[in-house]
């Protein structure tokens, strides 16, 4: 249930009823041929067919987050640390004013790994709160079906190129790519490490089959889904 779809009414009405939301957490930031906003179109997504059956709102995803790394490609957008806390710390004020208790955050993103941190920072200071931070991609059942189909996956190859997130005009290489040594990737400054990783991949296939990419995707569906079922924590 996407807000954009509800008015305010609506969202009264809902919490009522349910005290369930999701907030969506992307980042924009290169994905070699792919769409800049890989991680916001793949958080919102899961996090909305995760929760449509549940009748759950789903907020709109935020389209930045935290990729420094990247910094020295066009169309990167990155915050500060304390940016993004800021923000979600705002967010969640939000969402407790409106009455939600129980808190799923969909990460799509692996640098926006610190408001985990900071969701339970929050439920110390609100103990009425239940928040869970999700990385999609990165829970057991979805990480052990990506595993399944190949070992290699990680950013921009593969494991990100879903019909939903390619663009018609730049299509996947056919060939593979030597994987990143990514410690060193990440110890140079962003000039240095876009010297290092080229067109942006991390290494690996570029593509694999849309019957396996659908087969990882319903396994973070469903997986999401069950995060939001419970449990939760007391509220």
């Amino acid at each position: 249930m996407r807000i954009a779809d509800m008015n305010w009414s609506d969202v009264e009405a809902r919490v009522a009823k349910d005290d369930r939301c999701v907030l969506p957490l992307g980042s924009t930031e290169q994905h070699a041929q792919l769409s800049l906003c890989v991680d916001m179109i793949l958080a919102e997504r899961v996090a909305l067919e995760a929760a449509e059956p549940l009748g759950i709102p789903v907020f709109p995803a935020m389209p930045y987050g935290l990729a420094p790394y990247f910094g020295a490609y066009p169309g990167t957008v990155t915050l500060k640390v304390e940016t993004l806390l800021a923000v979600v710390r705002d967010v969640v004020a939000s969402f407790e004013r409106m009455g939600f208790r129980r808190i799923l955050i969909v990460s799509g993103h692996g640098g926006n790994a610190p408001a985990g941190a900071l969701a339970n920072e929050l439920m110390l200071e609100r103990p009425h709160l239940s928040i869970k931070f999700h990385e999609w991609w990165k829970a057991p059942k979805t990480w052990a079906k990506g595993q399944e189909i190949h070992p290699s996956g990680s950013h921009a190859n593969w494991m990100e190129n879903f019909p939903w997130t390619r663009l018609a005009h730049a299509p996947a290489p056919a060939t593979e790519k030597a994987k990143l040594d990514v410690a060193h990737f990440k110890a140079v400054s962003p000039p240095a490490g876009r010297a290092l990783l080229g067109d942006g991949s991390f290494g690996g296939a570029y593509q694999m089959e849309d019957e396996a990419m659908l087969a990882l995707w319903q396994a973070g569906v469903e997986e999401t889904r069950a995060a939001l079922e419970g449990p939760w924590a007391d509220a």
